[in-house]
This record gives C-alpha cells, structure tokens and sequence, in this order.
C-alpha cells in the first residue's frame, strides 16, 4: 500500500460515517459554517509528502532532464510507488478516487520543481478523465486499472496539425464497418505521445461538413501497440523538455465497439467536459512555477548587492517581489475555487478558464520579473530562472490557449447576462 493510500484509508472512514457509503469525491457536502482555508490533516499529509518528494527527487536532477529531453521514467516510477499520480482512479478500480482540489494541490509541489516532470504525470491524468467522466465500469476497469497495476500513462489525443484551439476542424475520421471503427488521420503535440500506454482520442465520424461539432465526433479508447498506431519523433520544444510532446499518425487502426465511449457522436462533448476538471490543475501547475520564481528571485534579491546594499532593499526591486508574491496568492485562491466547484459537483467552466488564463499570465510575468531581478546572471542557463521562463511560455497555449479562455469566460458572462434580462 502507497503512503498516499494509507493516508486517505485512515481519515476517509470517518468522513463517511458521517455521509454516505457513497464515493468521497461525489458527496462532499457544502460547508455551512463560513469559508474556511485551512486544509484538513489529510490534505497537509499529502502536500508534505509531494513537497518532500519535490524536493529529494525532481529539484536535483530538473536541470539535467531539461538538457537531455528525455522523458524522467524513473521519477514517474517514484511517483506511482508514492501515489502521487493516479489519485483520481475510482475506487472499484483500485485507486482512492481523490477530488479534483486535493490532485491539484499535489500538482502545484511538483511543479515548484520542474513543470516539465509535472506536465509529464498530469498528462496522463488529462488523458485519463474522459474515461473517468464517460466511460463505463467495463472500460474504466480494463484501463484505469491497468494504470493502478504498474507504472504506465495514458494521453490524450485531440490537437492536429490543423486544429487546435479550433477542435471542430479536426480532420482524423473514424469509420464503421461491423463491430469495429477504422482509424485514420494525424494528430500532433500530444504529450506522453511516445510512452503512453494507451490514448483518448478524438475523431469525426459524421462525415457531413454541415454536421454540428457536438454531434460530429467520437471520443474512442485506442491502445499505443495496436497495428497502425505510428508515434512521431520528439519534439525538442523551448521549454518542459522532460516532457514527451509528438505527433502520432493512425493508419487503418481497427478498434473495437467496445472502445468507443459512451457512443457515436458523444466525443466532442466528453473532449470539452474534460477540461473543466483538468485545467484546475494547470493552473496550479502554473502557480507552482510562480512560487519558484518568487522563491529564486527573493533569495538571489537578499544575496546580491549594488550600491553597497542587498538589491532587496532598492525599492524597484522590492516592488516586483510584492507584484510577484500578490500574483502567486491570487493564482492559487483561483485555481482552489474552481477545483472546489467540480467537487462539489458544481458547473466551473467559467472559473476553471478564468483560474487556467489567470495562473498561465501570472507563471509569465512571475518568471520574467525573476529573471529581470538576476540581471545577466538571469539570462544564464547556469541559473534556474532562465529554465523557468522557458517553461511558463506553453501555459499560455496548451489545454487551451489564454485567447481561447477568455472567449470561453466572455461567453459565459454574457449567456448569464442574458438569463438575467
């Protein structure tokens, strides 16, 4: 039994006695007493562990796996012995099913280590939940619960050479014949492309040009040694290089009905539900890289001098540590909020993009006042901040570019506007 598994087994009895017998994940109740930010003791045993982990296993050797790309097995191994993946998994599949918050908070440990290694385990996670959210026991058993038996991952596929923030231009189609779907097309920058396990994957099966996006699509289970399943070459990418970002070239792929989720014309919206519980921890992923920097900046501030002084003490400087520490708190309070809403079984997709655009800003400039504050010493890769302006740039563009999220939360705002009048 992990450490993560023990801690949840001795606090979750109680919880349910005061409950139901009911998955913890479904029936939290709303708190009636007030807000409260105090994390419960189960919450801080998992934070101290990831922290602890963060720091013996991924700090030390970020810089190394940055330089040689190659994908940090042996962490992800670690991390699967410690539980710090897969905590999602339902229970009937052998994992502890732990809410969306109590993942992200994880997340954001192990990204104040390498974001490059956090997007390498919570890619798996994205490619995980639209079994999670859709798939039946069959199919959640068969793969989720290979997960939980050995250190393997999952991906998502979705993004194409032509068609990423426009996922309704996707162009991989998926054809029936009898009781299987033929499989072909192209997608690309599909991260854990080339050591998944296993993909989701999102392609058009009504071919009528004039057919709405919601009904358009099929969201199908595909297995990575499956004839005609052709992962790329690495992508040797600006930054969170330990990541594996390819693309992955279906050809004649024969899948079998049991692999389709939910049914014909239900992926496009299994796709998008996803993201409403994966880009909370993004967000926190990014506000984890902004706490490093904040972290770096604020020790290399009170080391450095000029004018005889720490930097520390010139106002200019301190000012960006204060706009940085402000950017961390308010990054974290968004992405806390919108992982309470999906845990409480309520609708946040408006918070789950405004916590997503807000934290990807934030990395940004956090990451870039860092280096500003380590002067030329920033712009060397000898010291940790150059990495992590490299790094903060993709959480601007993936699971959703800052664009795409603020058409998302502009729509939402106004659909209410207009139920009010």
């Amino acid at each position: 039994m992990n450490p993560i598994t023990q801690i949840v087994r001795a606090t979750r009895p109680i919880f349910r006695s005061l409950t139901t017998t009911t998955p913890v994940a479904a029936v939290q109740s709303i708190p009636t007493t007030g807000l409260c930010f105090e994390l419960s003791d189960e919450q801080k045993a998992l934070q101290e562990l990831a922290r602890k982990f963060t720091k013996e296993e991924i700090i030390p050797v970020a810089a190394q796996y940055d330089k040689s790309g190659e994908y940090p097995w042996p962490i992800v191994k670690k991390a699967w012995e410690l539980g710090l993946i897969n905590g999602h998994i339902p229970e009937h599949c052998g994992g502890i099913e732990l809410g969306v918050f109590d993942e992200c908070m994880v997340a954001e440990e192990i990204a104040f280590g390498c974001t490059g290694i956090m997007t390498a385990l919570e890619a798996s996670g994205l490619g995980q939940t639209p079994v999670i959210i859709a798939g039946n026991k069959e199919q959640q058993k068969k793969y989720l619960g290979r997960l939980m038996e050995e250190p393997l991952v999952a991906a998502y596929g979705v993004t194409e050479p032509g068609a990423g923030s426009d996922v309704a231009g996707i162009k991989t189609r998926a054809e029936k014949k009898g009781d299987e779907w033929i499989l072909n097309g192209q997608k690309m920058w599909i991260t854990n492309g080339g050591v998944a396990n296993w993909y989701f994957v999102l392609a058009r099966t009504n071919p009528d040009p004039k057919c709405p996006a919601s009904k358009a699509f099929t969201g199908f289970i595909v297995e990575r040694d499956w004839p005609g399943v052709n992962p790329g070459r690495k992508e040797m990418n600006m930054g969170q290089r330990a990541s594996d970002t390819r693309g992955i070239t279906f050809e004649d792929v024969r899948i079998p009905k049991e692999n389709v989720l939910i049914g014909e014309g239900a992926g496009f919206k299994i796709a998008m539900g996803a993201f409403d519980r994966t880009r909370p921890p993004v967000a926190a992923g990014a506000t984890g890289l902004a706490a490093r920097a904040l972290y770096e900046a604020s020790k290399y501030a009170l080391e450095r001098k000029t004018f005889g002084v720490p930097i520390a003490h010139h106002q200019g400087v301190a000012f960006m540590l204060a706009d940085m520490a402000t950017g961390v708190e308010t990054a974290r309070l968004a992405w806390q909020k919108a992982a309470w809403q999906v845990d409480h079984g309520q609708k946040n997709t408006t918070l789950a993009s405004v916590a997503k655009l807000h934290a990807s800003e934030i990395a940004n400039k956090a990451a870039a006042d860092a280096v500003q504050i380590f002067g030329g010493n920033g712009f060397n890769s000898e010291y940790p901040v150059e990495k992590l302006m490299r790094d903060a740039k993709i959480y601007q563009i993936y699971e959703g570019t800052s664009q795409i999220q603020r058409i998302i939360i502009s729509r939402e705002v106004l659909g209410a506007a207009k139920q009010a009048n």
